[in-house]
């Protein structure tokens, strides 16, 4: 190679990076004149809004982190739900009858044509049950009643309340509830 030849490929790789040169000129004097065209106004309520956006994104962050620390909580709480709310089926009906009688006596009301239904609940081990029944007696006493269901130690769901009238004078309400059995 001689030196005519080493010149002239000096000047073809000079002339490639004088226009890759030229070329990234072109783009900062692009994006001066976006940003110029913009003011300082625009550029304040663009930071500002990225300065809330990034302070929302950290919230979310901090959240995540405080229900991931407290899920091993949650899952101590779910078990003792499951153990203290659901009776195990072997002793689950004669105690919501007991249930129902007291709660019933306290509120002096009357329970009668109380019925159960069954169902399981797949891939769960509680069985679902359905419980109808009737129960009579004065305006305040059904209103104890329906407030002792829910503070009682058992977990009872209302899903039917139907007021009806008897020949005595009181008031009756038709019960559904449901509530569910360990297997």
């Amino acid at each position: 190679m001689n030196i005519g030849q080493i010149l002239r490929a000096w000047k073809v790789w000079i002339g490639f990076g004088l226009v890759l040169l030229l070329a990234v000129d072109v783009g900062f004097a692009v994006f001066l004149w976006k940003s110029a065209r913009e003011g300082p106004q625009g550029m304040r309520q663009q930071r500002d809004r990225l300065a809330l956006q990034a302070k929302l994104l950290k919230a979310d962050v901090a959240r995540g982190k405080s229900i991931q620390a407290s899920l091993p909580q949650v899952g101590k709480d779910c078990d003792n739900f499951y153990h203290d709310q659901f009776l195990p089926i072997s002793t689950a009906y004669s105690s919501v009858i007991d249930d129902l009688g007291s709660i019933a006596q306290k509120s002096a009301v009357r329970t009668s044509g109380v019925s159960f239904a069954q169902k399981e609940v797949k891939g769960r081990g509680v069985d679902e049950i359905t419980i109808k029944a009737t129960v009579q007696g004065g305006y305040l006493g059904l209103i104890e009643f329906v407030n002792g269901l829910e503070r009682s130690k058992y977990f009872y769901l209302l899903d039917e309340l139907h007021l009806d009238s008897s020949n005595t004078g009181e008031i009756r309400l038709n019960l559904g509830l449901r509530t569910y059995f360990r297997t």
